[in-house]
């Protein structure tokens, strides 16, 4: 089935069609860290009255027949949890009268005039959020069930993702990167249709290093090696898919990119419990807190990106989750001297499309794009660290400025038991000799999804 975005009474929603897509929205800007006003008091047990009237403001939608009125008698029926439902309303709503009634709304529950934030550029829905996360305001009743409703009308593909009371995923922290799901076929080619997603390679063409010319030897890859075999993708085909299936060495890869987070991974997929198909990862199309949310295509089982722990669905249900390789972040130069029979992504991915040097245009260069509530001080916010998982449960970063400073061919970093070298022009990370998953990532990505972290060479002493 064919979407083309449209707006039905000054909400964003989706429909069945065959004309070309209207883009998608801008994403808000956010800046951050910023000093927030104390948390306003929630209080607890049911508030039915407010749940009715969000009910009645989503049957109102898809007729057409949404008004600000409804929304009007919702705030005031509602309570300072119920600001993450006019958070969530938001995001989606073109009508100027809508969004100025909601900002209100906001100041009404929670006490603070989000017009008066420091950085009067920012939109609105992306200074709501920040704030609701950063005082980690409880979720109203119900929300679950209330925003799945609000999300499945703008993308029907999404509503499975909500429709599972046993999922392991903080509802509040979820909202709508501005693009729909992929939920295209393994090995499909052809681009989505209307109004658009990040479509996954699946199974790209892949080229000897030689044969790589036509990437710039400064230019960035992100390499896997699997015993005997290595495998380059360049950032740039990478910034267009954010996701690829493919095997390397015999064994079975998903390997996302989220660009908003600074992180490619490489997971694992063919290690699951007998009788479970080797999952296809897609992009939902949704985030939380600027992560990239994937999903299994198979069983609709939604993973924690940083993790690979599935969060949701029948892959939840039987406890799985996928390991991990490391992703070494190098210059093609670097890379191929270090691997030299190393295979890279053809120019074209084998599907016959081309690619700029920079398809973002440096979209991510001046800091977070959505929110992300407040973040932890000791980096600024898009400072690249290099992440370790360990089997005990501790997560250590490294600052890569700082491997960099210290870390030759000859010379390694070694802290809480993590041993880190060089590999081209990234980084590994060892246990007692034996290699562990790494990837990198934002600072503020890292940090906000392992609080607890060590931090080289800050907590080094």
């Amino acid at each position: 089935m064919k979407r083309s975005l449209v707006v039905v009474a000054g909400i964003v929603l989706t429909a069945c069609s065959s004309e070309s897509a209207t883009p998608s929205p801008e994403p808000a800007m956010t800046v951050a860290p910023m000093t927030y006003p104390t948390a306003p008091e929630a209080p607890a047990g049911p508030n039915d009255e407010a749940t009715a009237r969000f009910d009645e403001i989503l049957e109102t939608i898809p007729a057409g027949a949404f008004d600000v009125r409804d929304v009007q008698e919702f705030i005031d029926a509602a309570d300072a949890r119920h600001a993450w439902l006019l958070s969530d309303l938001l995001r989606f709503l073109r009508d100027q009268n809508a969004v100025d009634l909601t900002v209100d709304g906001f100041a009404t529950l929670t006490g603070v005039d989000i017009t008066d934030d420091p950085e009067p550029e920012r939109a609105p829905w992306g200074v709501m959020t920040d704030h609701l996360i950063t005082w980690d305001t409880p979720a109203p009743p119900d929300y679950q069930r209330l925003k799945g409703d609000l999300f499945g009308l703008v993308e029907e593909g999404w509503t499975p993702f909500f429709a599972d009371t046993d999922a392991a995923i903080d509802w509040r922290w979820v909202s709508w990167g501005g693009v729909f799901i992929d939920d295209r076929p393994l090995g499909e080619t052809e681009p989505c249709g209307p109004p658009g997603c990040i479509p996954a390679l699946d199974d790209p063409a892949l080229v000897a290093a030689a044969d790589g010319d036509w990437y710039d030897d400064e230019a960035i890859v992100f390499g896997v090696t699997e015993g005997d075999d290595s495998v380059a993708f360049p950032k740039n085909i990478m910034q267009v898919h954010e996701m690829v299936n493919i095997t390397i060495g015999d064994r079975r890869f998903g390997i996302p990119y989220c660009t908003l987070c600074g992180s490619a991974q490489a997971f694992y997929t063919d290690e699951l419990p007998d009788g479970l198909d080797t999952p296809i990862l897609r992009t939902s199309g949704l985030l939380s807190r600027s992560n990239k949310v994937m999903y299994d295509l198979t069983t609709g089982s939604v993973f924690d990106t940083f993790t690979g722990e599935a969060v949701s669905g029948p892959l939840r249900d039987v406890g799985v989750v996928l390991d991990q390789n490391s992703v070494t972040v190098s210059s093609w130069g670097e890379w191929k001297q270090a691997h030299p029979d190393t295979t890279i992504v053809a120019e074209d991915g084998g599907i016959g499309r081309t690619y700029g040097d920079d398809p973002l245009d440096g979209r991510d260069d001046d800091g977070p794009i959505f929110p992300i509530g407040d973040v932890d001080p000791r980096l600024g916010n898009q400072v690249p660290v290099l992440g370790v998982l360990l089997d005990d449960g501790r997560t250590i970063a490294f600052s890569v400025d700082a491997l960099r400073d210290v870390i030759t061919d000859t010379a390694d970093v070694r802290y809480a038991g993590v041993t880190v070298t060089a590999d081209g022009g990234g980084f590994l990370a060892t246990v007692d000799g034996d290699e562990v998953g790494t990837h990198e990532a934002f600072w503020f990505a890292w940090s906000q999804f392992h609080p607890d972290t060590l931090l080289w060479p800050n907590d080094a002493g």
